[in-house]
């Protein structure tokens, strides 16, 4: 009889639920793709009933249900940090404890309640410990015998940071960086300083270091009071934060502002307001000091385990930068990060953890595949009938192609003229990142696309970079890189012969200038410091994804493509088709791609009672 685990993450940020049966990966899911509420922490209803069914079972039939954390061991850090900060902190104590007392502290009978809604079956509930689920996601699935893990977040219970050791189905902790101090909270007081969203604008922080000027006195001397008045950082990778400097262990925001202007000269930025050069430089510093640090942790694990490969988790390995400078150094041979690296991939790893550790089964590595994620397609898809229920609700006007090959010579003659496309394809993606499920498209080679994209059809901030998506066999034709990147979670620099020259007064351009200038053929996806984040598009894990760009490439002679995920500012990434079609409807897209119908906004009549986008979904 089949075992089927139950992993759920949920009430910090980023709640999901994945299953596993059998060891496989059967479904997962984020929480906000359902309720289209970002970064949705609730219980995950939604997530669990679409895993459940995917699965093609009951709650009733689940072996466990695996949570990625520890509740008890949370609520002791919290009462030992606010007592080893007394009487700081005393208005947050007074927001934050009662609410553990009432709802948190007791998460077994909170979850018992929630299952009820499921079923009365009293199925087992695991609790591993949160670094141990991010470990786990990153460790199990990878295409790896023995691997070197490294986990890098914000804080879970306690730990901060770890290091361990994976071989066969068990997995061994080595080190732990504590809280306080910790890699993932430093990089988000500098996002907060910056004027950006915590928990969500870090990505933006890594978008903008490459503006910094590296030569700039400004930069040299941030990076200096950073490394001695903020963080201590030691030969390992270990670090200590001067706490006098932080407020987010015991208060309500990020930093001490004030004790931050007296460091570095510079207020905190106004949200939404113009972003001058001493924020750009603030970023690249913080970046450099990021990486650095990323790259002894690494050189720890090396030395700790001996192991040819390293897996990565937690919401720092989502920092593709960061990624990218690791692989050049080649401390590791080869090197997987988990796609859902942050809080959502924590219920993938406690599930695997009720498989490999709480059962004891034995771990065997499919080497006919890349990796056991199945290339992240692990949520809902929708065939015709439901895209035909979403026609006729918005009375909307379709071509529907029975050939697919014909549908693909459509669809990139019309990129190649400049058109930007919603395509909604197969299984919707698990984890951040949009890779050819849930994705909007645009021609590399245009130079006003990646101003397009973000202005006119993403409502975003301007500076901000787009992603190629290149077909997995041409991906070092275009990047230094030899190797796939399925999951864009590494950045590398663009091939040389690509390039084209910078003006000798690049640097002292504006902003908006670096920009725009035309640094190579492929521009709308070239950052102003000759780098992309890759995504490598295989044949065997999307083929429909793959067909395009290879159709593309047949039209136009280059075999990539601008890839965005599916949505507007604030947005979850779209699930439905439904989603979908008012996402299409509300931006200056161009065309909609949803299965083998083709909608050509043109000939779209405009949603009635349609609500302003801006007011339904709050900007991060």
């Amino acid at each position: 009889m089949a075992t089927f685990i139950l992993g759920i993450s949920a009430y910090y940020h980023d709640s999901a639920a994945a299953i596993i049966c059998d060891g496989e990966i059967i479904a997962a899911a984020h929480e906000e793709r359902f309720t289209r509420k970002k970064h949705d922490p609730s219980f995950p209803h939604e997530a669990v009933k679409y895993v459940l069914s995917e699965a093609g079972i009951e709650f009733k039939d689940l072996a466990a249900v695996s949570f990625y954390d520890k509740p008890f061991i949370k609520f002791e850090r919290l009462l030992e940090t606010y007592h080893a900060f007394t009487p700081k902190g005393l208005s947050s104590f007074l927001t934050s404890v009662p609410v553990w007392i009432k709802e948190k502290l007791f998460m077994k009978k909170m979850l018992r309640d929630e299952f009820k809604k499921f079923g009365k079956s009293k199925i087992p509930i695991l609790f591993p410990e949160h670094h141990l689920s991010h470990g786990a996601s990153a460790y199990y699935p990878s295409p790896f015998e023995d691997a070197a893990i490294l986990t890098i977040d914000g804080v879970g219970e306690w730990s901060t940071t770890t290091i361990g050791y994976g071989k066969g189905n068990t997995i061994k902790m080595l080190r732990e960086l504590h809280f306080p101090h910790s890699l993932g909270l430093l990089y988000s007081a500098f996002t907060y300083y910056t004027g950006f969203t915590v928990n969500s604008g870090e990505y933006k922080l890594m978008g903008l270091a490459p503006y910094g000027n590296p030569d700039s006195p400004q930069t040299k001397e941030f990076k200096e009071k950073t490394l001695k008045v903020l963080v201590d950082v030691r030969e390992d990778g270990s670090i200590l934060l001067n706490m006098k400097y932080f407020d987010y262990a015991t208060g309500l925001k990020m930093t001490n502002n004030k004790k931050w202007t007296e460091l570095f000269g510079i207020p905190p930025r106004n949200p939404e307001s113009e972003i001058s050069q001493d924020y750009m430089n603030m970023a690249l510093a913080i970046q450099q000091i990021t990486e650095e640090i990323v790259i002894k942790l690494a050189a720890t694990a090396k030395k700790l385990t001996n192991s040819d490969n390293l897996v990565m988790a937690g919401g720092v390995a989502l920092n593709c930068v960061a990624n990218g400078k690791l692989i050049e150094t080649g401390i590791f041979k080869n090197i997987w990060i988990q796609p859902a690296s942050g809080d959502a991939g924590g219920a993938l790893g406690a599930a695997y953890l009720g498989w490999y550790l709480w059962k004891g089964e034995k771990r065997i590595v499919n080497k006919n595949v890349a990796d056991a994620m199945k290339g992240a397609y692990l949520g809902p898809e929708y065939d015709d009938k439901a895209v035909m229920g979403m026609v006729r609700k918005y009375s909307a006007q379709y071509d529907y192609y029975e050939n697919f090959d014909a549908l693909t010579k459509v669809v990139a003659a019309k990129l190649a003229e400049g058109n930007v496309v919603g395509w909604f394809q197969g299984r919707m993606e698990y984890g951040p990142r949009a890779l050819g499920g849930r994705s909007i498209l645009g021609d590399a080679r245009n130079p006003e696309m990646q101003k397009k994209m973000n202005l006119k059809i993403k409502y975003r901030e301007g500076f901000r970079p787009f992603a190629p998506s290149v077909l997995e066999e041409d991906v070092s034709e275009y990047f230094v890189l030899d190797q796939p990147s399925p999951y864009m979670l590494v950045v590398m620099p663009v091939q040389p012969k690509h390039l084209k020259p910078l003006p000798a007064n690049y640097d002292s351009l504006q902003m908006m200038d670096r920009l725009y200038h035309l640094r190579s053929d492929i521009p709308s996806v070239t950052h102003v410091d000759y780098s992309a984040r890759i995504q490598s598009v295989s044949k065997q894990t999307n083929p429909r994804y793959w067909n395009l760009i290879n159709e593309f490439k047949n039209q136009t002679g280059y075999g990539l493509l601008v890839n965005s995920s599916f949505n507007v500012r604030g947005e979850p990434i779209v699930c439905t088709p439904d989603d979908a079609f008012r996402c299409f409807m509300r931006t200056e897209m161009d065309f909609l791609v949803v299965g083998n119908f083709v909608f050509d906004k043109t000939k779209q009549t405009k949603l009635v009672n349609d609500t302003n986008w801006k007011e339904e979904f709050k900007l991060d």
